[in-house]
């Protein structure tokens, strides 16, 4: 069975966006080294993305507009509006839990999950995050939204891999059975 990936970046003091929900942070110590280092890898073994409405809009919109950043992987859309779906992204309103285990059956590689917190949040609490890739920038916000923030119940982790880049910390564990 595939497998769910939470692969997404936070701050030192542990958030995901500022504030206002901004990811201009989102860099290593010295900006002109390439940060994209341990993405190229990940996205080797990933056929689907689950993403929310604010993530996505954010994309288009600020990060790659024009062209949609995740060309060629098949991209659902956590949203109530209604909108028309193509060939690479579906827009869905129904409850990401019920959609990433109905994705699990049918996917030919793992199953990332993007982002925003809305989506991430119920994942966690309903313990089907396979594994965490977490990529720890350094900077404090001290301020914003936070990666991990009401959860019920422990989960135990193991770590598998660690790797360091310009800055960046990644750190992979995955979800002990």
């Amino acid at each position: 069975m595939k497998r769910v990936v939470l692969f997404i970046a936070m701050s030192l003091d542990g958030y995901i966006a500022d504030c206002e929900g901004n990811v201009d942070w989102l860099m290593g110590q010295e900006p002109q080294q390439d940060d994209m280092v341990s993405y190229d890898e990940f996205i080797k073994e990933i056929s689907t993305v689950v993403i929310g409405w604010n993530t996505y809009h954010q994309i288009i919109t600020e990060l790659s507009p024009g062209k949609w950043f995740y060309s060629g992987l098949k991209s659902y859309v956590l949203t109530h509006r209604r909108l028309p779906s193509t060939e690479e992204i579906v827009f869905v309103d129904e409850d990401v839990c019920k959609l990433v285990r109905d994705l699990k059956e049918i996917s030919s590689k793992d199953i990332w999950i993007c982002g925003g917190a809305a989506v991430i949040r119920p994942l966690i609490e309903a313990d089907l995050i396979d594994q965490y890739y977490i990529s720890v920038i350094p900077t404090i916000l001290g301020d914003g939204i936070r990666l991990f923030e009401g959860k019920s119940s422990e989960i135990k982790l193991r770590l598998v891999n660690t790797k360091r880049y310009n800055g960046i910390v990644d750190l992979v564990y995955e979800r002990r059975m």
